[in-house]
């Protein structure tokens, strides 16, 4: 199991933190707005490019599952670059999941956004 976050979420970029806040909740519209016209999210080795694909993702990803998000973790990488860890706990297989959400960001938008397993 990771260990609480080492960053608190008030001190993420608030770009990152208002896409979280709109993400987990479901608001692919409100979420979407914080990405660049070009970006990119990568989920488990499949790539959305583009403001279309991209929202389409964030509406449409895990859906056909009930569950519950918790930020357990948080760093910088470097300036543009933010790593937020999430527990997911829900009727999805397996039951428990701990991703990375590793943005880079642009001009104070998310231009990229990686999701994948916890690195332990």
């Amino acid at each position: 199991m990771t260990p609480h976050t080492d960053l608190p979420s008030d001190l993420l970029p608030t770009t990152v933190r208002e896409f979280f806040a709109a993400h987990v909740v479901h608001d692919a519209d409100t979420a979407s707005s914080f990405l660049t016209e070009d970006a990119v999210i990568i989920d488990q080795d499949e790539t959305f490019r583009g403001r279309e694909k991209t929202h389409a993702f964030l509406r449409d990803a895990g859906t056909e599952f009930e569950y519950t998000t918790e930020q357990i973790g948080a760093h910088r990488a470097d300036a543009n670059h933010w790593v937020v860890t999430v527990r997911l706990e829900g009727n999805f297989p397996g039951g428990i999941a701990e991703l990375d959400y590793r943005f880079t960001l642009r001009d104070d938008r998310i231009a990229e956004i990686v999701i994948a397993d916890h690195a332990a």
